[in-house]
């Protein structure tokens, strides 16, 4: 049996990588009886049909960061702050204030490169090799989704060459994997479009998110298309319509019925189930301020009342470490909302969100301010990007919906309770935006409230939100109280993830030629590829 180095797992030829393949997930129910864990590992000799499906069950769910360890790793410490949901609490967590923890980081790397991506990449090889279009199509839209997380997080990334077995494994740049994710998913489509309606397959019995449905496979493919156009649309306005438009006219997700949800249960349950129980971070100021301002319906079920007040409070990120305090998890600051809480606490273990149909209306309306054919106009799609995200969420009737959307209500001022008065802490509304769609506006403005909403929405999917925040500079958020970054200042955001220190000391040639393919040092500060929007666009944050 071989053994594979945490960090070192792309360095192995492919044949290796379907000698050791763990199965790790246990227990799911329903008609995902059959993902549950052999006792015994995967090795090339035993490997079947049935067990590629059980591969593909662990690829996603480890490749969305689903267990508990990686994820608070690599998005609770990171992109749930920088996307300004969360603010941390605990006196040794300084990721807020802009220091990237390098141990922190790499075991995140880890997660996606040891534990996910051998297991897709003996999927592929297996499919490829006996022929299954079908189940092939499945596995390169889980690809784009898989690596897209990747490479929106550190820019150039490990993609063609992995396992190709040689000791050093060069990058890509992340235009060249954008224009793979592109051909992989229209190939994905036109063999879902030949094979429509098809339920039975071999992932049928493994599938975390759609259980082998191909018609829902399909909306997902070009839903993902959609919005990996829009990500590209100030570095590649053309092509970004060109894919955007072909991605709608192939049908992206327009109900609830088909997102994109990962199975979850009490073996492998949704990750925040477990961190939350730690009592390491609460609700953000810039949260509060847009939520409470708004008066929004689903401040109720993103978080629960802070503790000392019964009331929805949020924290300024950047907190000094000397103002930090984990005494009773930190009462004066909002946790979660009941979804994501432990079964002690209520929770109800809620699945893991991969893409919903809110996000696909507010992708379209920022399509269609852009000019772009979206079936209906910026006003309209963002109304319904509203309408789906609440009936998601609340229980608010169509009347009460209606009344949101309407309304002139802007976000409030943050008056700090852990320093109430301190004109430090303390600040005006983050934004004058209203909820109610500004038809007369300019295209930042319209923008802003498309994109501000589509944040809200998006709770607590902060990979995508930050990416978001990255792009446009919305919602516009505050500034953090202390930056401990030399590169990255108070009043400015992290624009990308160093490459790990493991690539440095095992990949070291490689990692040197990725550099060069960045658009300046290997810092924080540095934007990746799609990150171009002129930054005379970008709004001012909130001091």
């Amino acid at each position: 049996m071989i053994t594979v180095n945490k960090f070192n797992v792309f360095k192995i030829v492919t044949a290796f990588l379907l000698g050791l393949l763990l199965i790790a997930l246990t227990a799911c129910e329903d008609q995902f009886t059959d993902v549950n864990t052999p006792s015994d590992q995967l090795v090339a000799d035993n490997l079947d049909a049935s067990l590629i499906g059980q591969a593909f069950a662990q690829t996603q769910y480890f490749g969305t960061w689903g267990d508990a360890g990686p994820h608070q790793l690599g998005r609770s410490l990171f992109s749930d702050i920088y996307a300004q949901y969360f603010q941390t609490t605990h006196e040794s967590f300084d990721s807020d204030r802009f220091i990237e923890v390098g141990r922190w980081i790499n075991g995140a790397y880890g997660e996606y490169y040891s534990d996910a991506a051998p297991q897709l990449k003996l999927v592929e090889d297996y499919l490829n090799e006996n022929n299954l279009e079908l189940e092939s199509a499945i596995a390169k839209v889980w690809k784009v989704h898989f690596y897209h997380r990747i490479t929106d997080y550190w820019g150039p990334i490990i993609y063609s060459e992995f396992g190709n077995g040689e000791t050093s494994v060069a990058y890509d740049s992340q235009e060249e994997v954008y224009n793979d994710f592109f051909r992989l998913l229209d190939e994905a489509v036109t063999v879902f479009d030949a094979n429509a309606g098809n339920t039975q397959n071999l992932f049928s019995d493994h599938d975390l998110v759609y259980a082998g449905n191909i018609d829902q496979w399909k909306k997902f493919a070009n839903s993902l298309r959609l919005r990996l156009a829009v990500r590209i649309s100030y570095v590649d306005p053309a092509r970004a319509q060109q894919e955007a438009e072909a991605a709608f006219n192939s049908g992206v997700i327009t109900d609830s019925g088909d997102d994109a949800l990962m199975l979850t249960n009490d073996n492998s349950p949704n990750p925040y189930r477990i961190i939350t129980q730690w009592g390491e971070f609460r609700m953000s100021a810039t949260m509060e301020s847009v939520l409470q301002g708004y008066n929004d319906p689903r401040a109720a079920e993103y978080y629960t009342p802070a503790e000392a007040t019964g009331e929805y409070h949020g924290m300024r990120n950047g907190v000094p470490i000397t103002e930090k305090s984990r005494s009773g998890n930190n009462p004066k600051g909002a946790d979660m909302g009941i979804r994501w809480l432990p079964a002690s606490a209520g929770g109800t273990n809620y699945s893991l969100v991969l893409f919903k149909s809110s996000e696909a209306y507010f992708l379209r309306a920022e399509g269609a301010l852009r000019g772009w054919n979206m079936g209906g106009t910026a006003e309209e799609l963002y109304n319904e990007g509203i309408r789906h995200s609440m009936l998601d969420y609340t229980e608010a009737s169509e009347e009460q919906i209606t009344a949101y959307i309407n309304s002139q209500s802007t976000p409030a001022p943050f008056t700090s309770k852990i320093k109430p008065g301190d004109p430090m802490w303390d600040r005006a509304p983050m934004s004058d935006i209203p909820v109610d769609f500004d038809s007369g506006g300019n295209f930042e403005r319209q923008l802003e409230q498309i994109i501000t909403q589509k944040w809200i929405a998006l709770y607590p999917n902060s990979v995508e939100a930050w990416a978001e925040r990255r792009r446009t500079g919305y919602p516009v958020g505050y500034s953090v109280l202390e930056s401990a970054n030399q590169n990255v200042s108070r009043t400015e955001l992290m624009r990308r993830m160093t490459f790990v220190d493991s690539e440095y000391s095992d990949n070291n040639a490689a990692v040197l030629e990725a550099v060069n393919l960045l658009n300046g040092p290997d810092n924080n500060a540095t934007r990746v590829w799609w990150d171009a929007k002129p930054i005379a666009d970008y709004p001012t944050i909130v001091e």
